[in-house]
């Protein structure tokens, strides 16, 4: 498991959510109920489970498209 601090959001309840770094791939947050990105903005999480992007490159941001998948290995987190 990862810090919550590491991610580039913020997962709320603070204190409250299990974090797991795919290697090379997403953090998966468990127990989120809100996703703050850097620009301040709130999501709402809705599953039990959230794959939030580490490589900055999803098309849904802050959320895991799976672009990671196409970009090389020095690129992927």
């Amino acid at each position: 498991m990862s810090d919550p601090a590491d991610l580039p959001v913020q997962a709320l309840p603070a204190g409250s959510v299990e974090v797991t770094e795919c290697p090379g791939g997403p953090a998966l947050l468990r127990g989120a109920t809100h996703v703050v990105d850097a620009a301040g903005e709130t999501h709402p999480v809705t599953r039990p489970v959230v794959a939030v992007c580490r490589c900055e490159s999803s098309g849904r941001l802050p959320w895991c498209d799976g672009t990671h998948k196409l970009l090389g290995a020095p690129s992927r987190p």
